[in-house]
């Protein structure tokens, strides 16, 4: 598991997206980046969190900003994420967890007193240098604009 902390220059990523175009961190040079991790494809608590961020991302192209989903769902299940809630951002298929694990965003979980591995829900948020500039662990999915804008002061 990462230990990952603000102020730390963002590990470098690669991986595929929906359409199966490779993404990597150095494509958002100059740019600051919304990087957030989450569970599933459609599933009430991704669904609000993709929307929320989708319903806002004009505004967050304004400011500067771009967004990426990455979770270990294959490319196929992001298509049909995207197409069902239109959404205009890319999301990564992390399939193998690597990223997640580099992030500190793959770990253990616990319900209902069961213990298993898991994507621990994590949004990090990059500068145009690289550098990690806020990491929200408690993320509001209904409402995670707010909370990113509130933590960035913007």
């Amino acid at each position: 598991m990462s230990d990952l902390k603000v102020g730390d220059k963002a590990p470098e990523f690669e991986g595929v997206n929906q359409n199966g175009d490779k993404i990597k961190l150095t494509d958002f040079e100059g740019k600051k980046l919304i990087l957030y991790f989450y569970p599933k494809d459609n599933t009430s608590g991704c669904n609000a969190e993709a929307c929320n961020l989708n319903d806002n991302y004009t505004m967050w192209l304004e400011k500067g900003f771009e967004v990426v989903g990455v979770s270990p769902d294959a490319e196929k299940s992001h298509l049909k994420f995207i197409d069902k809630f239109d959404l205009k951002f890319n999301l990564i298929a992390d399939t193998e967890k690597e990223i997640l694990q580099t992030y500190g965003a793959w770990g253990e979980k616990k319900l209902y007193g069961r213990v298993y591995m898991g994507v621990l829900r994590k949004t990090f948020i990059i500068d145009e240098n690289g550098l990690i500039i806020e990491i929200l662990e408690k993320v509001k999915t209904k409402d995670h604009t707010n909370q990113i804008i509130k933590a960035l002061n913007i």
